[in-house]
């Protein structure tokens, strides 16, 4: 998986389809990606103590990694990603402009 942890991405599709976030947690196994401010949920919470108050608390789910792009450093619009072998270690790089990304 190309997406990391702290990238910002571009969400191509479903409800949140040309938002923009960061990458909060990436979960390789299952090819998900936790981004901020996107698939928003609403979920109840009961009460922590009897007769106190529950609460309505939203939430971001995971979304499929495929249905992300990662933004290019230099232009900031949507690009693949690609490898490259820079002083014996792979590199990722943007393929719109070739610019590394860390």
């Amino acid at each position: 998986m190309k997406i990391k942890k702290n990238d910002t991405v571009f969400i191509r599709s479903g409800k949140d389809k040309g938002k923009t976030g960061k990458v909060l947690k990436s979960f390789p196994r299952d090819a998900k990606v936790l981004v901020e401010g996107v698939n928003l949920r609403k979920r109840h919470n009961k009460a922590k103590k009897s007769g106190g108050k529950g609460e309505i608390v939203e939430l971001a789910f995971p979304i499929p990694v495929s249905t992300v792009s990662l933004l290019d450093p230099k232009t900031k619009k949507p690009t693949r990603v690609g490898m490259k072998m820079v002083g014996g270690k792979n590199v990722r790089v943007a393929k719109k402009s070739g610019a590394s990304i860390e």
